[in-house]
């Protein structure tokens, strides 16, 4: 491919980046790109440590908090390709700008929301801004980083960003929950965004496909419906039961939506999703993996925190810290893939991430209601250390297997595995845990006579049924906050358990599809 041509796709940037030859700062920009990306990944567990404050003030039931958890990853998910082929068409720089104004926007308002709905409705706006930052950062990276090493190295060192966030979000939740009020985990996204618009107005530079098809607004319709749909039948089951007509109703509509989405999407002489894409295995596997890792560490966070806040008593700030391993083992292992993967290919590196994320997901699905942190401490290590280890190869994998053109969408396609996948996890996992919870009080409670409302806050969540045993008081307020915990113990051994046989086989899937090098079928 020539310089020509090249540069025709990425001009030269303005401000220093640009000047002295091509990009001259690269290391630079990437600190920046790994910033804002660090804000956006971050924010998807953050929240997770908040939960129990927004249960207190609000009195959001599970599956309140469940949406307000998934509403950010539903829009994040669902925009990201149009937003990855927007930035394609118009410039990736100032889709980023867009996105960095638009998710301080939302921060600010899901800060200061008074109810469940429009908490929801705020983070749902939030996924907007995301959705136009993640794609933006990682097709910016792959324009910068031509040389095969150096992007590597450099995409090495964001999917190791992407992951730390998702990992350090309870930590600096619990900090900020420990001197501030809880919305405070959505303002400080605030004043970091405003910086990152002045580094990026100066330091990025601008690129673009001008080849680029025009946007697919009626594919990111299909795709955002049919994900909102799945999920709400999914999330709102163990409240209506998995057979009630409108859970089925919903669910089997998704089945459609998401049908139509493939038939438009292959049909589409403008599709947002290029489906040609996965006649590559090397493409297909690996996008597979990045959306199963996340199901396993969106889903497991969202179950480990309420776990080491409600049953085991700890504050947000004391759950941030314990949950900090799976920090640091990420930050240690991401980098360190990316030299396994150059020494013995991505496969082993890969296979061997997720079955270590299996391996932790089995040891954490047999805690007890008596257990103590030291028992799920080494799963705790397992999953970080496995998510390391998988991110960065697979990431590198989806994005080598396209030509630098594609980056937008390439890397529209690789983050919306990474929320389908996380939105999925928590719905997934959260629906379970719900399920053998309410399954486990409901016969109980059917001998003790109370108001319809108390009865909704006690199989609600487990927050609910705390703050009941409170009020109620002496031994029955005990005896129900003991039998409430265990019965949510219960329902996240049964999550998680369930997690880790389907990264398990996923795993297999690497071992026998995903090609060892980079080699595109």
């Amino acid at each position: 491919m020539s310089q020509r041509s090249a540069a025709s796709r990425t001009p030269p940037a303005v401000g220093p980046a640009g000047r002295g030859g091509r990009f001259r700062h690269r290391w630079l920009v990437l600190a920046v790109l790994c910033v804002s990306l660090l804000l956006v990944s971050l924010d998807n567990t953050i929240l997770n440590v908040a939960l129990p404050d927004i249960v207190r003030s609000m009195h959001a039931s599970a599956s309140e908090l469940q949406w307000i958890v998934d509403s950010y990853v539903i829009v994040f998910a669902g925009l990201l390709l149009v937003v990855g082929s927007l930035g394609d068409r118009w410039g990736r720089k100032w889709v980023f700008l867009a996105g960095l104004v638009v998710f301080a926007a939302g921060s600010a308002t899901s800060a200061f929301s008074a109810t469940p709905d429009r908490l929801i409705a705020a983070r749902a706006f939030m996924g907007i801004g995301a959705a136009s930052i993640m794609p933006s950062t990682l097709s910016i990276l792959t324009n910068v980083f031509t040389d095969a090493g150096d992007r590597a190295r450099a995409i090495g060192v964001w999917s190791g960003t992407s992951g730390l966030g998702v990992a350090i979000g309870p930590i600096a939740g619990g900090w900020l929950l420990n001197h501030y009020w809880w919305g405070s985990v959505f303002l400080v996204n605030v004043p970091i965004a405003a910086v990152g618009v002045a580094a990026v107005a100066w330091l990025v530079p601008n690129s673009r496909n001008p080849a680029s098809k025009r946007p697919d607004p009626l594919g990111g319709i299909l795709s955002i419906a049919g994900m909102g749909l799945l999920l709400w039948g999914i999330i709102d089951a163990p409240t209506r039961s998995w057979t009630s007509p409108l859970v089925l109703g919903a669910i089997t509509s998704a089945a459609v939506v998401l049908a139509a989405f493939v038939l438009w999407e292959r049909h589409s002489s403008h599709p947002m999703l290029e489906m040609s894409f996965f006649s590559s295995r090397r493409f297909s596997v690996a996008v597979g993996t990045m959306g199963f890792v996340m199901f396993a560490l969106m889903g497991g966070l969202f179950l480990f925190t309420q776990y080491l806040q409600f049953s085991l008593g700890y504050t947000a700030l004391q759950t941030g810290i314990r949950l900090a391993p799976v920090a640091a083992v990420v930050l240690v292992a991401a980098p360190l893939s990316t030299v396994l993967a150059r020494i013995a290919g991505a496969k082993p590196v890969v296979f061997a991430g997720m079955g270590l994320i299996a391996a932790g997901l089995m040891i954490s699905a047999r805690v007890t209601v008596h257990g103590s942190y030291m028992d799920v401490f080494p799963a705790y290590l397992l999953v970080g250390t496995g998510a390391g280890l998988a991110f960065a190869p697979a990431t590198e994998s989806v994005m080598g297997s396209l030509p630098p053109e594609q980056a937008g969408v390439g890397s529209g396609t690789n983050g919306a595995a990474l929320q389908l996948g996380g939105g999925l996890g928590v719905g997934v996992l959260g629906s379970l845990l719900n399920t053998r919870y309410q399954d486990h009080l409901r016969p109980v409670l059917a001998h003790y006579p109370m108001p319809k409302s108390v009865l909704h806050s006690i199989t609600g969540s487990l927050g609910g049924a705390l703050s009941v045993a409170q009020s109620v008081g002496g031994t029955l307020g005990r005896e129900l906050a003991d039998f409430a915990r265990a019965s949510f113990v219960e329902g996240m051994d049964l999550a998680v358990a369930v997690a880790g046989i389907v990264v398990a086989v996923a795993a297999l899937a690497v071992l026998a599809f995903l090609p060892n090098r980079g080699r595109n079928r």
